[in-house]
Parts: C-alpha cells; structure tokens; sequence
C-alpha cells in the first residue's frame, strides 16, 4: 500500500506530444472562435448606418439639384420682366414724341429745318434711334394690313396689287413691335385692267413666237 505525498497537486492532463506555446495557441483559436458573432453583428450594423448614410445624401443631393433648378427659373423669369418692362416703358416714352417727330419730318420737307433747330431736331432723331426706334413707310411697297393703315383709297392702272402709293404719316417699330402703323393711301389695279394685261401680254408671246420653218 503506498503512501501519498504531502503537499502533491493534481494538473489538468495536456497532450503527451504538445508543447506549452501549442497550447497557448490553442486557447486563443477558441477564444477567437467564440467571439465571432459578435464581430459580425457589428459589421452588419455599421453596413446598415452606411446605406442609411448613402441614402441620406441622395436624398440630399436630390433637393440640392431641385432647389438649384428652381432658383435658374427664378432668375430667368426676373431677367425676362426686367427686359419688358424696359420696352415697355421704351415703347411708352417715344410713343410721346412721335409727335414731335412727325413735325420734325413735315420741316424738312418743307425745307424749314435749318438753323439751331436742325442741329436740336437732329440730335432728337439721334437719341430715338439709339433708344431702337426705327421708321419705316416707303412708296411703292406692297400694303401691308398689319404694318399700314389704309387712310385713302384709289384705283391705279399701272399697278398689280394694291400698293402704297402715298406715305401720310411714317410707321415706327421697336426691335418687332409696332408701336405705331404707317398711314398711307393706297391704289388698287383699275377693275377690269388685270385680264386685258393678260390678254395683251398673252397676244405679244404669240406674236413674238418664231415661226416654224
């Protein structure tokens, strides 16, 4: 019967073939084996505030790029008012000298411009035209109802359409507006004249026609 030693403890049984540093090893692959899931959930929650985060900034840029928008409109929609109501008041200012301008265009042809008041009248005529107005009216032009305005009416035999033959009182436009028409008298072909012209015209080709050998 043998005897135990004092003193004496028991350790937990390692492998008869592995070293301390194995073992040591060996601890640390659980421990890491068990704190897994643990990484993984958090990997999961940062992917979960990223897309979040992504979302957000969509979001963002999207009403960035609205506002963006919206403000161009704006600012074309001011640029655009501002520019009529300047010829809107540009229009309303020389619509009160046309007037004036029609005395100055009667004096001149009445050889009454001269002296001061041709270099002032000038300089009248001047500053209207750098404003944009521009006269227009000239005899023998086609009438046109939406330009002129038809004050006297006559029968021509020398003319095929009806046509300014007079001009009254001088139009003026603004860029494409009229602020006022010309007013003109015009003549029509004499009735009855136009298919005895064609007749004529008509008896001269075949007249004029070589004759055929």
């Amino acid at each position: 019967m043998s005897e135990e030693t004092p003193g004496f403890e028991e350790k937990p049984d390692v492998p008869a073939d592995g070293t301390p540093e194995e073992t040591e090893a060996a601890d640390s692959a659980a421990q890491a084996e068990g704190a897994a899931p643990a990484g993984d959930a958090t990997d999961v929650a940062l992917l979960a505030q990223l897309d979040q985060a992504r979302t957000a900034l969509s979001e963002r840029t999207a009403d960035l790029q609205r506002l963006q928008a919206e403000y161009q409109n704006y600012r074309r929609r001011v640029e655009r008012d501002r520019v009529t109501v300047k010829e809107i008041a540009v229009a309303s200012l020389l619509t009160e000298l046309l007037p004036v301008l029609d005395d100055i265009g009667r004096a001149r042809d009445h050889g009454e411009l001269v002296g001061g008041f041709k270099s002032v009248a000038e300089s009248l005529e001047t500053v209207a035209a750098k404003m944009g107005l521009q006269q227009f009216g000239k005899e023998g032009e086609p009438f046109d109802p939406t330009i002129h305005e038809a004050l006297m009416h006559s029968y021509a035999p020398d003319v095929t359409e009806t046509t300014c033959v007079a001009i009254l009182q001088p139009g003026y436009r603004i860029g494409e507006r009229t602020i006022r028409p010309a007013r003109v008298a015009v003549a029509e072909p004499q009735p009855g004249a136009a298919p005895a012209a064609k007749e004529e015209k008509k008896a001269d080709e075949e007249s004029g026609a070589p004759e055929e050998g």
